[in-house]
C-alpha cells in the first residue's frame, strides 16, 4: 500500500467545513489508481478560526472513508516541517511526500536564501527516515500581498527559482525528488476566497498539480478531472 503524507501550511491544513485539496486529490486517487493507497500524517484536525487553533473535523462533506491524516499547519512552514519531518515520517511510514510550503516562510520568518537552507534540511530529514523516500514539491503560489507588495513578490520568485535548482541538486535515483508545475490558470480572485486560501476550485487545482506529477513521473493515477461547476 503507498502511504501519502500531505505537508503544507494553511493551503493545506484547510479550515473548518472545507474539503480540502488533500480530499479533492484522495478522491482522484480512488478513481483511477490501480493499487491499494492511503493519507498518513500525525495531524487530522482542521483549523477552526473561531477556536483559532487546529481543533476541528467538520470536513466538508464528512465522508467517513476520507482518511484525514496529515502535517500540515495554519501559520507553519518549512521552518517549522524541517525539524518535525523526520519522525513523522519514521512514525507513520510515509513512501511518498506532497509538500507546499513557502509562503508563511517569506512572509514571516526566512528570506529566500534561508528558506531554501530550511528545504534541503527537511529533504536530509525525510531521507534520515526512509532512504527511498519520493517527495513532490509545490512552488509557492504567490497570494494577494505578492500583488500588492513588489519586495515580497521579489522574493516569492527569488523563492521558487532557487527551489528549482535546489530540487535538481538534490534529486537521486534512490529517492527521487521533483518540482511539481504550478496549477494551470491559477487565479487569486477566481481560485481563493480570500486572495491566499483555495476555494473549491483552488482545491481542485492545488490537487491536480499534485496528481498531475504522480502520473506523468511515476504512472500513480491519471489525469485529473476536475468538475466542470469547480
Amino acid at each position: 500500500m503507498l502511504r501519502f503524507m500531505p505537508i503544507g501550511d494553511s493551503m493545506t491544513i484547510g479550515s473548518a467545513g472545507e474539503h480540502t485539496w488533500r480530499y479533492r486529490l484522495w478522491q482522484h486517487l480512488r478513481a483511477t489508481c490501480d493499487g491499494e493507497f492511503t493519507l498518513v500524517g500525525p495531524r487530522e484536525a482542521l483549523y477552526d478560526k473561531a477556536a483559532d487553533a487546529p481543533v476541528s473535523l467538520d470536513y466538508a462533506g464528512r465522508d467517513p472513508g476520507f482518511p484525514r491524516c496529515h502535517l500540515a499547519g495554519w501559520g507553519e512552514g518549512w521552518i517549522h516541517m524541517a525539524p518535525v519531518v523526520e519522525d513523522a515520517v519514521r512514525t507513520c511510514r510515509a513512501d511518498v511526500l506532497l509538500v507546499s510550503l513557502g509562503l508563511i516562510d517569506l512572509g514571516f520568518y526566512t528570506d529566500a536564501g534561508q528558506t531554501i537552507a530550511n528545504v534541503r534540511a527537511f529533504v536530509a530529514g525525510a531521507r534520515a527516515a526512509n532512504d527511498r523516500i519520493r517527495m513532490i514539491l509545490l512552488p509557492v503560489i504567490p497570494n494577494i500581498r505578492a500583488r500588492e507588495d513588489e519586495p515580497f513578490a521579489a522574493q516569492v520568485d527569488l523563492f521558487n527559482q532557487l527551489l528549482a535548482k535546489t530540487v535538481a541538486d538534490l534529486d537521486e535515483p534512490r529517492s527521487p525528488l521533483l518540482l511539481a508545475s504550478p496549477p494551470d490558470d491559477y487565479a487569486i480572485d477566481t481560485h481563493t476566497y480570500d486572495g491566499t486560501h483555495p476555494n473549491e476550485r483552488g482545491e481542485h487545482a492545488l490537487a491536480a498539480a499534485f496528481a498531475a506529477t504522480l502520473h506523468q513521473a511515476w504512472g500513480i493515477g491519471g489525469e485529473y478531472a476536475a468538475p466542470r461547476t469547480a
